[in-house]
């Protein structure tokens, strides 16, 4: 049971945050200074079969040597980089992942009806975490392959893998079958049936956007609806379903290297998808007329002065820009929930709307106090946490001050 209660006492004791500040930036770059690019391999390439330098990056991870590894939508891939944004390797992809049109063709840009096989467009690696002793990475894609799902329909279904790797190698060595929750369940808690999401919905408006292990093996989720406060909808206009973190666990799931689910939602007798439990609803928290679009980050904090600790939950703003091809893009001005909104040229000044002040949407930090053992279980040591930003763009930064979170 999750409850949240008026913050008293100072900042230490309530795990309410404030004043961050963007202390540098860190450009990704190959040895000989070549710069990696957020463009798609069509626009930056000229050529939707050749990667590149193409990198939508999602999930960051730091190693104990001081590297990251970053998680990518385009490829899906992973790769390290020293600390300084030198691109160091690039991990070997399971092919089943890999977006292939009918012919066996690379298709790194295209969707469903031009790619046949592989992570379905803007549905890569998600999240991505390291293990406790530094050795394994875990990534998840955002949502089910692009013909895994009934009538080779990944949008339809609710089964995406977690994908395992030997960091030392850099290869796969496992993957496993993470189940989102079903679009009915989620319909019940919005008003009415209008805007309810529809079966083609299940796998497309609905994923997963960050992993996070537990030093006692298990993993937090965060798993979400495509609505809230966002660049599609500057003033959150619409009705959200679902803002979750799931608490999850590998052992017993069923190794599906080698399974196809192409063709239906059902899965295969004998498997076993990884285990999962309601950690915290965010919705439920913060109220569904006040949450951001895109949670795709999370991390633990500081242990507070009661010995509980900080849960930070970060959101992705896009950079506040369109997602249109570059000749249609622009700054979207907001606001806020509820408010009024612009389309700007980028760089332009956000502007005036009927007399109220517009701003780039921000990125937002929701703050927890997360109490007792049984709600945290075994915190990951410092060097395994993985804060995980898609894009790692930051237009300003507005922090949601909550309280007591407590989660049986």
């Amino acid at each position: 049971m999750a409850s949240c209660g008026a913050a008293v006492g100072s900042p230490t004791t309530t795990g309410a945050a404030s004043g961050f500040q963007l202390v540098s930036t860190t450009v990704l770059k190959r040895a000989d200074g070549t710069l990696f690019d957020g463009q798609n391999p069509g626009l930056l390439n000229g050529n939707k079969a050749v990667l590149g330098n193409s990198i939508d990056s999602e999930g960051i991870a730091r190693r104990a040597n001081g590297n990251f590894l970053i998680s990518d939508e385009y490829g899906p891939s992973i790769y390290e980089f020293k600390a300084d944004g030198t691109f160091v390797r690039a991990f070997k992809q399971p092919n089943n992942l890999v977006p292939r049109e009918n012919n066996g063709t690379l298709n790194y840009v295209d969707g469903r009806g031009t790619i046949a096989t592989g992570r379905q467009d803007n549905r890569g690696y998600e999240g991505l975490t390291i293990s406790r002793d530094g050795r394994t990475a875990f990534a998840i894609l955002q949502d089910p392959l692009v013909n895994e799902g009934r009538g080779d329909q990944g949008r339809r279904s609710q089964n995406l893998r977690i994908v395992r790797f030997d960091i030392a190698s850099g290869e796969a060595t496992g993957q496993f079958i993470y189940q989102l929750e079903h679009r009915d369940q989620i319909n019940a808690r919005i008003p009415g049936t209008a805007n309810d999401f529809s079966e083609n919905d299940q796998g497309r408006s609905i994923g997963v956007s960050s992993i996070t292990q537990l030093a006692d093996g298990s993993f937090l989720v965060i798993e979400r609806d495509n609505r809230g406060l966002g660049e599609a909808d500057p003033t959150g206009a619409g009705l959200v379903g679902s803002k979750r973190v799931y608490r999850i666990r590998l052992d017993g799931a069923t190794d599906v290297t080698n399974v196809s689910l192409a063709g239906s939602n059902t899965l295969p007798t004998g498997v076993v998808p990884v285990s999962k439990s309601l950690y915290l609803d965010v919705q439920a928290q913060v109220g569904a007329a006040n949450v951001t679009e895109k949670l795709e980050g999370l991390t633990f904090g500081r242990t507070l002065g009661d010995g509980s600790l900080s849960l930070l939950l970060i959101s992705d703003n896009d950079m506040s820009v369109t997602q249109g091809d570059n000749p249609n893009r622009r700054d979207v001005c907001t606001s806020g929930f509820g408010g009024v909104s612009a389309l700007v040229q980028i760089g332009d000044p956000c502007p005036l709307v009927d007399g109220v002040q517009t701003a780039l949407i921000p990125t937002s930090i929701y703050a927890f106090r997360v109490a007792g053992a049984s709600a945290v279980g075994v915190v990951p040591e410092p060097a395994s946490w993985a804060l995980m930003i898609a894009g790692f763009g930051l237009a300003g930064v507005a922090v949601r001050r909550r309280g007591l979170v407590r989660i049986a």
